[in-house]
């Protein structure tokens, strides 16, 4: 039986940051942005793109939901916070995030 690995759960205070084996970039043949990984290509929507753009193995996810409720004030800031801890989540859970280096250590 393989090692059981602890699953990161993702908090307002978890840092992420794209898993080195992930390219997050605009196409410019799709005219899009795309994510690739090894066998795998992921075309997020527009959302998703936005959220992506904000985890830089810096900020934490509360810091990218305030960016993001900033930007979209007709929407309740605990409604964005569960959208995107819930994609960051199963992207995380995919392994296509990894903990960021300022989340090494919880």
């Amino acid at each position: 039986m393989a090692p059981s690995r602890d699953r990161l759960v993702v908090s307002a205070s978890t840092v992420l940051q794209l898993a080195p084996h992930v390219v997050f970039r605009f196409d410019d043949t799709r005219q899009r942005w795309i994510m690739m990984a090894p066998e795998r290509l992921m075309l997020p929507d527009e959302q998703a793109v936005e959220i992506l753009q904000l985890v830089d193995g810096k900020a934490g996810v509360s810091a990218i939901v305030d960016t993001l409720a900033a930007r979209y004030t007709q929407a309740p800031r605990e409604l964005i916070a569960k959208d995107v801890t819930a994609m960051l989540q199963d992207l995380l859970d995919k392994g296509c995030l990894a903990s960021g280096p300022s989340d090494a250590a919880g």
